[in-house]
């Protein structure tokens, strides 16, 4: 089988795979140092659809798990299902609920799907009269690697970000969503789904910023942590019924069934919760918290996600243990990233300690930073303290110029924790 894409969740998913009990040849495309260290290179290019088709056809593969979006919305489901190829992936027609986040609401909408009130803008003066109050939330239509939203605190910030998106075009030609300021605390919901019903995976909680306290910009994710205590089995439960499975439900309607996984970001608030946004692909770095505590085997899961109809009846078993993973990034992220900075303390970090790769390449014998988010750190401990405690000591051996790392993942719960 093959994963595709070169980040950190791509490394988790590798490594998952080879834990099963049926021990696959897993290849990867493109990889990174750290997935290359592991699994072979697959002798085609991705962003070339049909040739990588033609190969995987070739090569008898018998499931190809593709990592990131971009290649889902440039359609390499459809390509690989032509040659009656197995993959984990939505269609392109589907994979539009990440792509477009106008696309999004309407099928929240359809489906009666929880979620913020909205508008969508095209200029900067109809985006500014849209505000009703501040804090705004500003969301790019298209793709934006997890940088295109922003939470404006005054007009200033709204004129700004929105000039950004609209008249400098940061992340091409687009719309803009304007959407209601929710309040709570976020939680990430993964669901496996067969294009007719939705598995939920254990939840996670990420931090998006980059500083601090939840300060600076948006990053792809800094940290996260699962399972997320106070989301009982009840509750996810019942965030499937409300969120997933109408979703499910009203792309088989219109269809384009949904196989792949179905991240829905959420708002827990006084009131319940909403949905923020969708994503049609396993998350990052939740992925890297999620699946060191998935015991149920990764690849029979996924064959079945692959089916029509296949994850009928499936029970999915986890860790009791806790996961807490700290993302180091390079110097200048997000606004930019520091390439070639060789990476230290690699071969100490503890063997009960998980390190994957994002951003890093191999160069003269050196394994070297290639990206903004470089490496992510996760340790397993039976409470939430006791993991992070553990995550942060093994990535505090990890050395390289320019280093940014958060020093609060997970904080706030541990403190939790000590009060209860």
């Amino acid at each position: 089988m093959v994963v595709i894409g070169a980040g950190g969740r791509e490394h988790a998913l590798v490594r998952a795979l080879q834990r099963s009990p049926q021990r696959p040849e897993v290849l990867a495309a493109p990889g990174n140092a750290g997935i290359l260290a592991q699994a072979p290179a697959f002798a085609a290019d991705p962003e070339e659809l049909e040739n990588f088709a033609q190969t995987a056809e070739r090569e008898r593969v018998d499931l190809v798990v593709v990592g990131p979006e971009a290649p889902l919305v440039s359609g390499l489901v459809d390509a690989l299902k032509d040659r009656d190829i197995a993959v984990l992936g939505p269609s392109k027609a589907a994979a539009q609920l990440e792509a477009s986040k106008i696309f999004a609401k309407e099928i929240m909408e359809a489906a009666g799907v929880p979620t913020a009130a909205y508008c969508t803008v095209s200029s900067v003066e109809a985006g500014l009269r849209a505000i009703e109050s501040y804090p705004a939330v500003l969301k790019f239509d298209g793709l934006a690697g997890g940088k295109g939203v922003v939470i404006a605190a005054d007009e200033p910030q709204a004129r700004s970000a929105l000039a950004e998106m609209l008249e400098q075009r940061r992340f091409g030609a687009g719309s803009v969503v304007v959407e209601d300021f929710l309040e709570g605390e976020e939680l990430s919901l993964l669901a496996l789904c067969d294009g007719v019903q939705a598995v939920p995976l254990a939840p996670a909680r990420d931090f998006k910023r980059i500083g601090e306290g939840d300060t600076g910009p948006n990053t792809g994710g800094m940290g996260a942590f699962s399972p997320v205590p106070g989301v009982s089995a009840e509750m996810v439960k019942e965030i499937v019924a409300a969120v997933h499975q109408p979703v499910v439900d009203e792309l088989r309607r219109r269809g384009m069934p949904f196989h792949g996984v179905l991240y829905a970001g959420l708002m827990l608030g006084s009131d319940g919760f909403k949905t923020l946004e969708f994503n049609v692909r396993f998350g990052d770095p939740e992925t890297q918290a999620v699946l060191p505590r998935l015991r149920t085997d990764l690849v029979d899961l996924l064959l079945r996600a692959s089916r029509e109809d296949g994850l009928k009846e499936a029970r999915i078993e986890w860790d009791r243990r806790s996961a807490v993973t700290v993302v180091l990034a390079s110097r200048g992220y997000p606004a930019s990233s520091s390439c070639g900075d060789v990476i230290s303390g690699l071969d100490r970090v503890p063997d009960d300690v998980e390190v994957t790769h994002a951003g890093t390449s191999a160069s003269a014998g050196d394994v070297v930073t290639a990206g903004g988010r470089v490496l992510n750190v996760t340790a397993l401990g039976n409470s939430v303290e006791e993991a992070r405690t553990a995550a942060y000591a093994a990535a505090d051996l990890i050395e390289f110029d320019g280093r940014q790392m958060r020093r609060d993942i997970a904080a706030g719960q541990v403190e939790r924790e000590r009060n209860s």
